[in-house]
């Protein structure tokens, strides 16, 4: 495993950004006073990085490391801030510091004022200039709009809360003192996208972030310098291309030269006009598994071969795919080979930072803590992290399905008729309405995030949708987004209206996985569960809230050991999913966010379960074959109607057992239930509280494998085989399940009885059931 290319800072970078005491000197205030002032706003539920954290360190690390630059300096730390109404033209006066990048509403700003709509935020803070031929300042996210100026001239503006944004600012500089003017607008609700944010957090949604919540920093380069660096790779041929944007006066004949080495070593050096191919000699691939990464230096030189720019970066050869498989289903490759994508749902939330993580090690933290526990991929849940996470990701080996920021609720948030509970791939045209200038301000946010995270050998997924949050001209956006970047899968909408474009049919289903696998209209696409689990756990001490708004999907446990079970019970529904033509399954989540507590983290961080008991769980989910052959035992209904006895009033004791007499049962055709409920074969009406079932089969002679109990239930079921009870069911299901029995030596050839027991509370209904064997290939 390479772990080349480190992220620790350069020594010039920590120098820089140790002046902050020269900086608030510059601005008239006592450096010794306004340290000891600072602190948390409360220091409830803090992170071990939060309760350790250091105004004068915050978040020192180069902010682009796929960029590096020596000349840089970072402006993190406490700058003036000011909330004013959005006509004022400057702030009067200065209402006291704020510890950048973290935002006013989080604990770690040291301010703890939520930004209203109508409001303006404004930031000052003074630096020294070095005088040298160009300076670039960068803000590498602020939420929502913003204005900048440098010594009272405007530099520049900027619409979009998510991805990075620089201004050269050269000619309002002077020599000497300078100073920096910023002014914030964020509505955080309507068209503008904002993710999880809402006014009125509660539920899945979450305090507001406003104004500066990535890194600032200052970047000093010459006229002529190199913009940007774009990077193909031939997986077959072993070569990388390195393409260099340029910008400022052309030098006559200039080159760029790129070197790459591996591990330290020289590998190979090219030179080209604007474009370098490179043909590295027994190329390393990139994988989870081995995770190689080619250092680069990128020169651009002179028509006499003087150095010019110079910046450091990284990249990587591999190749995503999709192949069909024996059994004609799609499956994700990489490399060429398959690959289940495995791996959580991560909000990237924080109890002190909200958005921004407490540090560069607590953000690599909740990685390590994914890797251990087995996962292969992260899907990054409507945020886009710090470019750091992502050259982590890189580093260690962590596939990355990237959301864009919904703006979110779409025009359909319940579903349609009595059934509140429903399946998001039924087939659903309608979308939302969107304004001209709102959509073209969405596509230009998703080419942003794209082209800001394109080069990262991790990122493995894009999603423009989620659940039809702000879903709207879905085809257009969807063409759009498989030109734009065709070299990785399209997943259009995680868990949303499903429309024919890209590359994934996902569904989201809640607490256990599930597909509609027996639906031909996903038959070109890779099938997935991009949400699913959600097992809440509460831990005393580490909880947001100690109140009743607390919760997890499926109600919550009595203990761990339940907690457990239920996890384990999921990973065997995905397995079966997976053994049938699902290719990823995304559990809902790294840690608990506010009021969610469904993490395998608390929202501080302390690990609920072991990352060593996760491991076991992920490795019986990756070492499964994805094709196993199936001999149906007995059928269920699905396909053709099976008879049963059926009552819908309780029957005397001894019903489940196989010489029970039900002669003066109602005899029906499977399955039963009520037609609303989405991708169900109802073909007997049942649409009382509860149902008895049973029917005989015969066994010709004993199976070839493992034998599955196969199954449609909504909600609660016991199944019993010969009196024995095989299988126990809690909520529903939103599709066909195969489920291991409980008592193997229940099954016996000849004759069997199999006799069901369903109840239900509410919503929609149905329960259906069979028999099959799994053979492994």
């Amino acid at each position: 495993m390479n772990h080349a290319n480190s992220l620790a800072a350069p020594q010039s970078a920590v120098r820089l950004g140790r002046n902050l005491f020269s900086l608030l000197a510059a601005l008239g205030i006592s450096s010794a006073s306004v340290l000891a002032d600072w602190k948390p706003v409360d220091e409830t539920l803090l992170t071990e990085w939060g309760r350790d954290l250091q105004p004068e360190e915050v978040w020192q690390e180069y902010p682009r490391p796929q960029m590096k630059r020596e000349g840089w300096s970072n402006l993190n730390g406490l700058w003036s801030y000011a909330i004013t109404g959005r006509d004022v033209s400057q702030p009067q006066q200065w209402d006291g510091e704020i510890l950048v990048p973290f935002a006013p509403e989080a604990k770690l700003s040291g301010v703890g004022r939520l930004l209203e709509p109508e409001q303006a935020l404004w930031y000052r803070r003074s630096f020294e200039s070095k005088g040298k031929e160009r300076t670039i300042l960068h803000f590498e996210a602020v939420d929502y709009q913003a204005t900048v100026w440098v010594n009272g001239v405007e530099v520049g503006s900027h619409t979009g809360g998510h991805t990075p944004f620089s201004f050269d600012i050269s000619m309002a500089l002077k020599k000497g003192e300078n100073d920096i003017l910023v002014r914030v607008f964020d509505a955080t609700e309507g068209f503008q996208l904002h993710g999880k944010q809402k006014l009125a957090p509660g539920g899945i949604w979450y305090t507001r972030v406003s104004g500066i919540w990535q890194t600032v920093w200052l970047e000093e380069v010459p006229l002529r310098y190199i913009r940007d660096l774009d990077y193909t790779c031939d997986i077959f041929a072993g070569t990388l291309t390195v393409s260099a944007k340029l910008t400022g006066p052309e030098h006559p004949n200039e080159k760029i030269r790129v070197t790459a080495l591996f591990d330290g070593e020289e590998v190979r050096s090219e030179t080209g006009v604007d474009q370098v191919t490179l043909t590295l000699p027994d190329a390393r691939l990139w994988s989870p598994e081995e995770p190689n990464l080619y250092q680069l230096k990128v020169e651009l030189l002179g028509e006499e071969g003087q150095l010019l720019d110079e910046v450091a970066s990284y990249a990587a050869l591999r190749q995503f795919g999709k192949k069909r498989d024996s059994a004609g289903n799609l499956r994700f490759t990489l490399n060429e080979k398959p690959i289940f994508h495995w791996g959580p749902l991560d909000q990237g939330w924080w109890p002190d930072g909200l958005l921004t993580p407490p540090s560069d090690a607590a953000m690599r933290s909740d990685i390590d803590y994914l890797k251990a526990a087995g996962f292969n991929m992260i899907r990054k849940h409507i945020k886009v992290e710090p470019r750091r996470y992502y050259a982590y990701c890189d580093q260690v080996g962590m596939l990355m399905w990237q959301d864009h920021v919904s703006q979110g609720y779409g025009p359909q948030t319940e579903p349609q008729g009595s059934n509140p509970r429903w399946s998001r791939l039924a087939p659903n045209p309608e979308e939302g309405n969107w304004p001209s200038d709102a959509h073209e301000q969405f596509v230009t946010e998703y080419k942003r995030m794209v082209d800001h995270l394109r080069d990262h050998p991790c990122i493995a997924v894009w999603v423009p949708f989620n659940e039809a949050w702000g879903q709207h001209q879905t085809l257009e956006v969807g063409e759009m987004a498989v030109a734009y970047d065709s070299t990785r899968a399209i997943n259009i909408a995680s868990g949303g209206n499903f429309w024919e474009i890209g590359d994934i049919a996902d569904e989201h289903a809640y607490p256990d996985p599930a597909f509609p696998l027996g639906d031909s209209s996903f038959n070109d696409f890779v099938k997935v569960v991009g949400e699913f689990g959600g097992h809440g756990w509460p831990v005393e001490g580490h909880l947001w809230k100690k109140d009743s708004r607390n919760w997890g999907y499926g109600g919550l446990p009595k203990d761990l050991d339940e907690w457990k079970k239920r996890y384990e019970d999921s990973i065997s529904k995905l397995i079966y999913l997976r053994k049938r033509g699902v290719s990823a399954g995304v559990y809902t989540q790294t840690s608990d966010v506010e009021v969610e507590i469904n993490g395998l983290l608390t929202y501080d961080r302390l690990p609920k379960v072991d990352s060593a008991w996760l491991k076991e769980q992920s490795d019986r989910l990756l070492s499964t074959p994805d094709i196993v052959k199936v001999e149906v035992l007995t059928p269920t209904s699905q396909e053709e109607a099976q008879s049963w006895h059926y009552r819908t009033d309780a029957p005397s004791e001894g019903w489940e057992l196989a010489d029970f007499d039900d002669s003066d049962w109602k005899v029906g055709e499977g399955g039963f239930g009520t037609r609303e409920t989405p991708m169900t074969h109802v073909r007997t009406k049942w649409d009382d509280t509860e149902i008895w079932l049973r029917r005989k089969f015969e066994l010709a002679s004993e199976p070839k494998g493992k034998v599955l109990l196969r199954l449609f239930h909504d909600e609660d079921a016991e199944i019993y085989l010969n009196g024995i009870l095989v299988g126990k069911v809690a909520g529903y299901a939103t599709g066909y399940l195969d489920i291991p029995l409980l008592d193997e030596s229940a099954l016996k050839v000849g004759e069997n009885v199999l006799a069901v027991h369903c109840r239900q509370t509410y919503g929609g209904q149905y329960i259906d059931v069979g028999l099959v064997d799994e053979i492994a290939q």
